[in-house]
Order: structure tokens, then C-alpha cells, then sequence
């Protein structure tokens, strides 16, 4: 009979440890960098930067939830900001009209690139300066398996 603890592989905690205590420091960075310097949570400027990198500066709303890990509800209710912000605006599709993309206005424009710079210099910092672009793209293929592995097909 195995006893209490012998069937916990301590390295993979360990490991899976560091990875969370990493990525938690970068985005604390990040959100405390972003909340002073354009008043944004790191959801919105999340979504804001992936409209300034989308054809169009647009993106359907559904497709925006599941890339940022969203319920519907809670994206349906950050967009409600950005666009009372006047940072985005909801669009029809003209061949689907039940298709609702997000779209950045030009305030949103200016704050998403503005945002991205900020984002970039503190990823710059805390990123790569430590890994290198090499280490960098180690981690983004490890942690596109590690999510590819885990996402719910049926999102």
C-alpha cells in the first residue's frame, strides 16, 4: 500500500508552480502599468489590442469571448463599457445579421496602440529580456500545446 504522498510527482508541481508565479508577476505588471497610465483593466486592454491586430480592427464578438477565455456574459458586459467608453462600437454583419462584430473606433485606435506600446516595453523587460527571442518562442509553442491540449472543442 502506497502512502500518503508517494503518487505526487513533486517536479510537476514544482515546475507548474513557477510557470503560474511567472505569468501572475508579468501580469501584475501589466495591469498596474495599464490601470495608471489608461485607466483599462487587463480584459479590455487585452481586447484592444487583439482589434488593433484584426482585419478591419474588427472581430466578432463570440469569437473575441472564447479568445479571451470569457463567458459570454462577462465579454457581453466589458464591451458595454468599451463602447460606453467610445472606444469600440458594435457592427452588424451586412450577410449575417446575427453575426456582431466589436469594432474600435479612432479614440480606440489611438488607446490600442498606445496600449500595445506599453504592453510591448513591459514585455520587452520582463519577457524577453530575461528568456531572449529564442526562450520566448519555446514558451509561446509549450503554452500553445498546453492550451491546444486543454481547449474545450465545443467552445
Amino acid at each position: 500500500m502506497r502512502g500518503a504522498g508517494e503518487s505526487i510527482d513533486r517536479e510537476l508541481l514544482d515546475g507548474w508552480m513557477l510557470v503560474m508565479q511567472g505569468f501572475q508577476a508579468t501580469q501584475d505588471s501589466l495591469a498596474s502599468e495599464l490601470a495608471e497610465r489608461f485607466n483599462l483593466r487587463q480584459g479590455a486592454a487585452e481586447v484592444l489590442v487583439r482589434l488593433l491586430t484584426a482585419p478591419k480592427n474588427r472581430m466578432p464578438m463570440t469569437r473575441l469571448a472564447h479568445e479571451t477565455r470569457m463567458s459570454s456574459g462577462g465579454f457581453t458586459k466589458l464591451a458595454d463599457r468599451l463602447c460606453a467608453a467610445g472606444l469600440t462600437r458594435r457592427m452588424t454583419c451586412a450577410e449575417d445579421r446575427r453575426l456582431i462584430y466589436l469594432e474600435l473606433t479612432d479614440l480606440g485606435k489611438d488607446t490600442a496602440r498606445a496600449t500595445a506600446e506599453t504592453v510591448t516595453g513591459i514585455l520587452r523587460d520582463r519577457v524577453l529580456a530575461p528568456l531572449g527571442r529564442d526562450g520566448l518562442g519555446k514558451l509561446a509553442d509549450a503554452m500553445r500545446a498546453v492550451r491546444d491540449a486543454n481547449d474545450d472543442p465545443g467552445k
